[in-house]
């Protein structure tokens, strides 16, 4: 458990877009003359846009088109919802990679990324795995938002302002990022025919800072990412200024002599929203139940891939229950689920040549074989 600062943010950070991890270094696709970088440089234009909800508030959201887009040369949109910035920031500043994958950028879509609702460079109050509105809610307001109708209004803006789409939107997510496609595959907006929740988040009292209902230690470090408001649009990691770094360099020992749970409250997040939800919340109240993706999700139409890792230590539980949940619900609807040798989001990495855990060796190449020949497909027939 030494450096655990280092890894749970890591681990907090990992599930960011994997399109603007600024830290890696631009990979060559197989068979391409050039890095992606050059490719998405050479290949899309870069537009920045506010988006207007039903409520007024306006959305942060970067859309790549593909620079030989035309009227007859149309592209449908790839959209990922996230809660870790959509940078880099500016209309010049590109992305190292972008899209799901390094196949799908090749062959060029239309490719949307979002902050979403109070985070970054988007308006409005951010709420953690905020809870889908009920029916009676929405026939009492129908200005009233959630994640749900915010996809909808985003998909609706697009389709109308973004010239040379063919009217086809798919949506893809990790982590954080796969539960706004979870809750975004219940938009039922018609112009949505394909979506992939990847290791989503479905219910954080038993995954992620719960495991099966028991406090994880070892996100103490990350409640700051998640419980200090933005005080408004920025484009700065805000949450850095409180950050905990009092358990380096012995982690182990720190969180031995923190003792009862009232002196994380005392000593370090007295102020902390996040934070103050967990500790008011310690057992599977209405609070934790409103928040649960799984039963909500009925009534869908459109295509979903849901994926997974059997070595994810963060949500392995998440894609097992949406892939079940859509399966009993929704018979009709053609639903998948692809589980592979991965640790969290590992499906989605770049380069890696051999696939090992432990001391088990599970082949070369794992992650490619799944973009190209799983991902990427089926985003193209649908």
């Amino acid at each position: 458990m030494r450096l655990l600062f280092r890894t749970a943010l890591a681990a907090a950070l990992s599930v960011a877009p994997v399109a603007h991890l600024a830290a890696q270094a631009p990979s060559a696709a197989a068979g391409a003359e050039e890095p992606d970088s050059v490719f998405v440089r050479a290949n899309y234009t870069k537009h920045e846009y506010q988006i207007p909800m039903r409520d007024g508030t306006r959305l942060f959201t970067i859309v790549y088109v593909p620079k030989d887009a035309s009227p007859t040369r149309t592209y449908p949109m790839i959209m990922q919802r996230t809660c870790y910035s959509v940078a880099p920031y500016g209309p010049d500043n590109y992305a190292a990679h972008i899209a799901p994958d390094q196949f799908m950028m090749r062959e060029k879509y239309i490719v949307v990324y979002q902050d979403v609702r109070g985070r970054y460079m988007s308006e409005g109050t951010w709420a953690n795995v905020r809870p889908l509105l009920t029916d009676a809610e929405r026939a009492r307001d129908p200005r009233a938002t959630d994640e749900s109708t915010d996809t909808y209004d985003t998909i609706d803006w697009l389709l109308k302002k973004i010239p040379y789409n063919n009217g086809r939107v798919g949506q893809w997510g990790i982590s954080y990022p796969g539960f706004f496609t979870a809750q975004g595959a219940l938009s039922r907006h018609p112009a949505l025919v394909a979506s992939s929740p990847q290791a989503p988040v479905t219910d954080f009292f038993f995954e992620d800072f719960h495991h099966n209902g028991a406090l994880t230690q070892g996100y103490f470090y990350t409640y700051p990412l998640f419980g200090i408001p933005t005080g408004g649009p920025r484009t700065d990691d805000w949450w850095m200024a409180g950050m905990v770094k009092d358990g380096l360099p012995d982690d182990y020992d720190f969180q031995l002599s923190l003792g009862p749970l009232r002196n994380t409250t005392s000593r370090y997040y007295p102020d902390n929203l996040f934070w103050r939800e967990i500790v008011s919340h310690p057992n599977y109240d209405e609070f934790w139940q409103t928040r649960a993706v799984p039963p909500r999700l009925t009534g869908i139409k459109h295509a979903v891939m849901t994926v997974g890792g059997w070595f994810d230590a963060e949500d392995l539980r998440g894609p097992l229950a949406v892939y079940k949940a859509i399966e009993k619900s929704s018979p009709g609807t053609y639903n998948t689920l692809v589980m592979g040798p991965f640790r969290h989001g590992g499906w989605a990495a770049r380069g890696i040549e051999h696939t090992v855990h432990g001391d088990i060796y599970f082949g070369d190449s794992l992650e490619t074989k799944f973009q190209r020949d799983v991902e990427a497909r089926f985003f193209r027939h649908w």
